[in-house]
């Protein structure tokens, strides 16, 4: 204590003379000055700098030695003879890639919600070990993406657990992560297990604020489970389910981890997503066009601020009807 007193005591001239310097109103920047500057060169800057490389082209990585190209970039990108098909496009690697970005996304986004809700719908419940359950299905939250794609790895190879199983039973081990159909199915599984316990965090913490006397007064109605579901508790929980879809959509959108540390984004271009395309086209191919990455990262990032804006709009809908009620 007689240390941190003395550190104190070396420290008030400083600041008494901020103070003067400053005056007692921004007084404040001084202690969000620092956070600022990281804030700023960590993220701000190469913001900028992934504008300058999404306008610029040749394959050098020195700003000084890219040539000004405006929009050549974008339009490598979404040119296409024929957008109903994709083989007439001249990067189909890209809108193939999108396209199995909105497969999986609608697809992952959908089945997240449903177990999400089923999920926090039991947890809700009075069940033995409840806390207990809680834990074990936030748990995959607090690991690493990494290592949960490498431990269903291990499970799902050639000679993983899975394939040994199915030997032990007389089966034909199966492609698991080489074929494009269940390599697919995989990355969806392996998605929605690692991350539904924190959207069920949410949409618990969104059950437990609905005032109990709701459902009492429901069942001295006489109303039905279902009636009590579609009435009372999913209209209340409208606020958390939007924030979940949209979350949901985001992450999915952005999908990375899993999907390279599991399948690489094959077999082929099977689960080549939009963040695997920027960075094969970028650090990957042998020729890193760091441009083309950059405008497909622009374009990414675009789209994700219309899905931001879109569920600031839905919330604020929501809340403005509930209100209304």
């Amino acid at each position: 204590m007689r240390l941190l007193s003395f550190f104190f005591n070396l420290l008030e001239p400083f600041f008494r003379l901020c103070q003067r310097w400053l005056g007692l109103s921004r007084l404040g920047w001084l202690f969000v000055g620092p956070n600022l500057l990281v804030f700023g060169l960590f993220t701000f800057l190469p913001i900028v700098i992934n504008f300058f490389y999404a306008t610029s082209g040749g394959v050098k990585l020195m700003p000084l030695e890219r040539p000004f190209t405006g929009v050549e970039n974008f339009q490598t990108l979404f040119q296409c003879g024929n957008y109903l098909d994709i083989s007439t496009c001249n990067r189909d690697v890209f809108w193939r890639a999108i396209l199995n970005t909105l497969k999986f996304s609608v697809l992952q986004v959908t089945l997240m919600l449903v177990f999400s809700v089923l999920t926090a719908l039991v947890l809700n419940r009075k069940i033995m070990g409840r806390g207990f359950w809680r834990g074990v299905f936030f748990y995959p939250v607090l690991l690493s993406p990494v290592v949960v794609a490498l431990i269903w790895k291990w499970v799902l190879q050639n000679q993983g657990v899975l394939n040994a199983g199915l030997a032990a039973y007389g089966m034909q081990p199966v492609e698991w992560l080489t074929d494009a159909g269940w390599a697919f199915f995989w990355t969806i599984f392996v998605s929605i297990w690692a991350h539904m316990g924190f959207y069920t965090l949410i949409l618990l913490a969104g059950l437990q604020a609905i005032p109990r006397d709701m459902y009492e007064a429901a069942e001295m109605d006489r109303a039905g489970p279902w009636r009590t579901l579609t009435r009372i508790t999913l209209p209340l929980l409208m606020p958390n389910l939007i924030v979940v879809v949209v979350l949901a959509a985001i992450r999915a959108i952005q999908i990375f981890d899993e999907v390279f540390v599991l399948t690489g984004g094959g077999p082929g271009s099977a689960t080549t997503f939009i963040v695997q395309f920027i960075y094969q086209t970028g650090f990957a191919e042998q020729i890193h066009l760091y441009g083309l990455a950059a405008a497909a990262s622009l374009a990414l990032a675009a789209f994700l601020v219309v899905l931001t804006l879109a569920q600031l709009r839905l919330t604020r809908a929501s809340e403005q009807g509930r209100k209304g009620r």
